[in-house]
Formats: C-alpha cells, sequence, structure tokens
C-alpha cells in the first residue's frame, strides 16, 4: 500500500497536543450531545478545556475514527460532527468498552489511528516505511520528509509540521524522559505509551521500535484488525498471506511490530473459536482464510471479546460512517443543555 492511498494529506492538526487520557472517549461523548460542540464559540467554557485542547480533541476523536463530518450537515462552514458507528459501539452507554477500562481498548485505537484513511502521514511513514533498527528524532525527520517527497500528488509539507507530528508521535508512545522541566502530565497522560510499542535502545539512548511478541495484545484485536484492514484493501479473493499481512506496509503487522511467526502464534487463539476463519499453510506457506463478509466477522469478535452487542456496526469503512439519524436522535434527547454536557463522565476531567 502507497502512502497516497493510505492517508490524507494532513499535518499537524493536533495542535501540538498528544492524545491524553479520556480525551477519546471525550470526543465520542461531546459529539454525541451535541454536533455542533466543536465549532461553538462557548466550547472550552461548555467542554471544560482550552480552546487549542477543544480542537486537538475534535482532530484525535476524528484520527480515531470515533467521530465524523455529519454528511447532513446544513453549514459547511460549521460543519456538525457526530459518532461513527465504530465510536458508538465502542463508548455508547452499552458499548464494547464505554469507560475505557480493557487494555485491548488501546491497541484497537492504534490500529484505526493507522489505518486507511488515516489523518497521521507521518506516524504512518513511521511504522510502515521506517528501516532503520535505531533512530533519533533527526533520523526519523529526514526519512519522512524523504518519503513525503517522493509522493507525486502532494505538495510537500512544511518541515515545522513534520516536526511537530513526530514530537506526537514520540511523546504519545515513547517513555516519558524525566527532567525538572516536565511537567507531571507529560509523564502519566499519554494512555497509548503503555502497549510499549516505541522504548529506547539501553546501548546509545535512541529510539527504536520494540518488536516481538505483546503480552497484553489480545489475539481478538489482532484477528480483528486482520479483517478490518482486508475490508478497508481487498484481498482478491478468500485467503491473504501471512506474509502480506506482516510486512505490507499499512498491515496490522507492521502497525503492532509483528513479524510471520508472531502473527501466526497472536491470531491462533481467536482463530481456532470461529468456523469462519481459518489458517491453513496448503503450499508451505501460512494464509489467513475466511468464508463469510470479512466486516462481519471482525464485529462478531469484537462483540464476543467484549462481551456487548455492538448493535449492527462493521469493520472497515462501513464503521467509519456516521450513526444512523435514528441513533442520533436518541443521542441528542438531551442536547444543547450545557449542564448535561458538564455532567457526562470524564469530559471534565482528563484534560
Amino acid at each position: 500500500m502507497r502512502l497516497a492511498d493510505a492517508a490524507e494529506r494532513s499535518f499537524a492538526r493536533h495542535e501540538t497536543f498528544h492524545p491524553r487520557y479520556g480525551w477519546f472517549r471525550k470526543a465520542y461523548a461531546v459529539a454525541a450531545e451535541d454536533p455542533y460542540a466543536f465549532g461553538r464559540k462557548d466550547a472550552p467554557v461548555v467542554i471544560g478545556v482550552g480552546k487549542n485542547m477543544v480542537r486537538a480533541i475534535r482532530f484525535w476523536g476524528l484520527a480515531a475514527k470515533l467521530i465524523t463530518e455529519d454528511p447532513h450537515s446544513p453549514n459547511r462552514r460549521a460543519p456538525q460532527f457526530v459518532p461513527t458507528r465504530r465510536g458508538h459501539a465502542l463508548f455508547g452507554e452499552q458499548g464494547w468498552d464505554p469507560y475505557m477500562e480493557d487494555p485491548g481498548t488501546l491497541w484497537l485505537l492504534h490500529w484505526l489511528l493507522l489505518a486507511p484513511p488515516s489523518r497521521l502521514p507521518v506516524w504512518w511513514l513511521a511504522f510502515n516505511e521506517l528501516s532503520a533498527v535505531e533512530f533519533s528524532d533527526t533520523d526519523l525527520a529526514a526519512a519522512v520528509a524523504a518519503q513525503l517527497e517522493a509522493v507525486a500528488d502532494w505538495t510537500p509539507p512544511h518541515e515545522s509540521s513534520v516536526r511537530k507530528d513526530i514530537g506526537a508521535l514520540l511523546r504519545t508512545y515513547a517513555p516519558a524522559e524525566r527532567s525538572r522541566r516536565g511537567s507531571i502530565d507529560d509523564h502519566l497522560d499519554c494512555p497509548l505509551r503503555e502497549l510499549n510499542l516505541l522504548g529506547r535502545s539501553p546501548a546509545t539512548g535512541l529510539h527504536r521500535f520494540t518488536l516481538g511478541p505483546k503480552p497484553t495484545l489480545p489475539s481478538a484485536i489482532v484477528a480483528y484488525a486482520v479483517l478490518d484492514y482486508i475490508d478497508r484493501t481487498g484481498s482478491g479473493g478468500r485467503t491473504v498471506t501471512l506474509g502480506r499481512l506482516a510486512h505490507e506496509p499499512g498491515s496490522p503487522g507492521r502497525a503492532f511490530k509483528l513479524n510471520e511467526t508472531e502473527l501466526l502464534a497472536t491470531l491462533g487463539p481467536a482463530v481456532d473459536r470461529y468456523d469462519e476463519v481459518a489458517l491453513a499453510a496448503p503450499a508451505g506457506a501460512w494464509q489467513f482464510a475466511y468464508s463469510e463478509d470479512p466486516g462481519r466477522i471482525a464485529t462478531a469478535m469484537l462483540d464476543d471479546y467484549y462481551g456487548s452487542s455492538s448493535s449492527g456496526v462493521c469493520a472497515g469503512c462501513v464503521g467509519d460512517a456516521a450513526v444512523d439519524d435514528d441513533l442520533l436522535e436518541d443521542l441528542g434527547a438531551g442536547r444543547n443543555s450545557r449542564d448535561s454536557l458538564r455532567s457526562l463522565d470524564g469530559l471534565a476531567g482528563a484534560a
């Protein structure tokens, strides 16, 4: 997969804020309560954060495919933002993980940030195209810039925008650096650090992605990502080689930093539970096979994993779509009530 097919041309839209604890849930809750909330002049007061943070929360909700611009928004200059079907399935009152308590949810959000169409092309390049085992901030910036210049259809972004995206990436995944200048928020406020995907070399102090098995990565989340990836990109049949799923840019293997053998071992427990999917090596090369719509199977897997029905949401682009009008009406029963918005669990905190 090429960058131009996997990501939108979007840089430094996060106001230099990396995603903080509660922000993913907050983006969903704000959009569910009032689709105009993010565009209101009094949004900082209503949501309870600074003006730049309002835009950052909106961005991370969009980037994680939890909210989307309402296709029926009457005013394109002041768009409405509503939950996606997947966002509602995840964080709705009867959702998969409404309080973001399951460690698998962090891995799911990580996948969704990179899955096409990604709003984080710099991040996509770092996870999918960086070949260096160890790297500095400068090395990463140079590698990303070279890749961006090679995209024929894109005007290269400003160097400062790339640096901001790299800074957000490192603050999101890398261990916090202890320093007198760093605030307590800098050390404690990013949930995706718990994934331990990015560390430092003890010998050189340089950054390095953490390769190998991931103890906290659930088999069901990897199986969901595989089926979601197939649904988004197509496979041309009912089988996909594990080599492609492990090594192709944009694949789950690249996102989770698993090689073919590790991907096979991680997928095994989830695949064993479902007749609709299988792992086989008929010609010596392992393949992932599926017999039905991959989006439907993927959603059923998450229903089983979380023990909660998703009300028909599907993986892939269908899950990225806005909730339907009937559900939107139910979500909006208390809209435009500032007291109601402030009282939503988690909205006042984690800023």
